[in-house]
């Protein structure tokens, strides 16, 4: 089926910034009628233009790193620089050539490049630091005796196993958030965060970056997941410091708790062969599947899959891997984004062609305890959508 596609290369691609208004969206209730069953060729053809542009993005900042490295005079680049996202249909029409230019301008000021980027430089140096950090721990006559023991060689496995930044990136903290809405109150919640989510991720001084919001339509029904971004763990201090002092915040917070009934949040890491996308606008759907492991297998399942991203990548999109460090532990997330249920499918299908995936699923189907996949749509202010 997926032979057939014609993916088109003339998609103009437009700047665009986390600038949002709330008088131009329309805030209505995503749901999965929204999604149209032919639609997989225009988000093929979007995807490969984001790739595309991202792919040239790296390039350029990478020779850019090079060149302050080389000359020692590296300015610091935003934390929170924008980035943009995949045009809509509409600018199909229009030239490509010099908008591409600007959306790999773009997307060089964006750390994190997206789940198509490889683990950085930076970021393996300090895996492979970690490790020899901890093998040097091991040397010398009294290491010799702890870790010559059973008890001892046990410990050096959890060691191993909880030794976060040999799995993360650690530039970013994430939060995910769930709320569980109260059934006939899903058309005020939509206009209440809508109005207010937006709002608050466009307040420079909140230092915060909203990822996504998506209303669960398969799965727990009328549960909405947002997921937000923050610099580190002070980063996050400060972004509710910030929006909790906000004049408006108790008023909203006050109608929000009338609206549902339940949240819960759990704070994430990246991992860091994983970067989470930038905004972008595929269309279509998203699945989040959720695995909780056995406690101490984290590690592991961070190498295997590693080595199965890179077989997943070529048939399929994903935004995101996340695991959590407070909240549900021994929790980790993947986000994908397909264009419809069937694309999916055939999608997951084509997985099993690829040279590495049936050994990643053999590898790490024994470390999962429990595990569960929602299907998402997209709310009208979510960045990436």
């Amino acid at each position: 089926m997926l032979s057939r596609r014609l993916v088109t290369t003339s998609l103009a691609l437009s700047r665009c910034s986390r600038q949002y208004s709330t008088t131009t969206t329309r805030l209505q209730t995503p749901t999965l009628a929204d999604i149209r069953h032919d639609n997989a060729p225009e988000f093929d053809r979007r995807q490969h233009e984001f790739r595309e542009a991202t792919r040239a993005a790296q390039k350029a900042k990478a020779e850019q790193d090079s060149q302050f490295a080389a000359s020692s005079t590296r300015p610091p680049s935003s934390p929170f620089a924008s980035a943009p996202t995949a045009p809509p249909a509409s600018d199909a029409s229009t030239g490509s050539s010099s908008s591409t230019s600007s959306i790999v301008s773009d997307l060089k000021s964006k750390l994190s490049l997206g789940s198509l980027s490889t683990a950085s430089a930076d970021a393996e140096t300090a895996r492979e630091q970690s490790i020899q950090l901890e093998s040097s721990k091991r040397k010398g006559a009294l290491a010799s005796l702890i870790y010559g023991t059973k008890e001892g060689q046990q410990m050096d496995q959890e060691i191993e196993r909880s030794f976060s930044q040999v799995l993360a990136r650690g530039k970013y903290v994430h939060s995910i958030v769930f709320h569980t809405v109260k059934p006939d109150k899903v058309g005020e919640y939509v206009k209440l965060v809508g109005d207010w989510y937006p709002r608050i991720a466009g307040i420079e001084e909140n230092h915060v970056h909203l990822v996504g919001s998506w209303r669960t339509e398969v799965g727990d029904c009328d549960t909405f997941v947002h997921i937000w971004e923050y610099q580190r763990y002070e980063g996050y201090h400060a972004s509710l410091h910030s929006t909790h002092h906000h004049p408006d915040f108790a008023a909203f917070d006050k109608t929000l708790r009338q609206l549902i009934n339940s949240k819960r949040t759990s704070l994430m890491q990246e991992f860091s062969f994983w970067p989470t996308t930038p905004p972008r606008k595929l269309g279509g759907l998203f699945e989040l599947r959720s695995y909780t492991l056995h406690p101490g297998n984290l590690l592991e399942w961070e190498t295997h899959w590693r080595k199965g991203l890179k077989a997943r990548r070529e048939v399929m999109e994903g935004v995101g891997a996340w695991f959590v460090q407070v909240g549900d532990l021994n929790t980790v997330h993947h986000l994908w984004q397909f264009a419809d249920l069937e694309e999916r499918k055939a999608r997951r299908e084509l997985s099993w062609g690829v040279e590495g995936w049936g050994e990643t699923v053999h590898k790490t189907v024994p470390l999962i305890q429990s595990m569960r996949s929602r299907i998402l749509i997209p709310c009208a202010w979510s960045p990436v959508a």
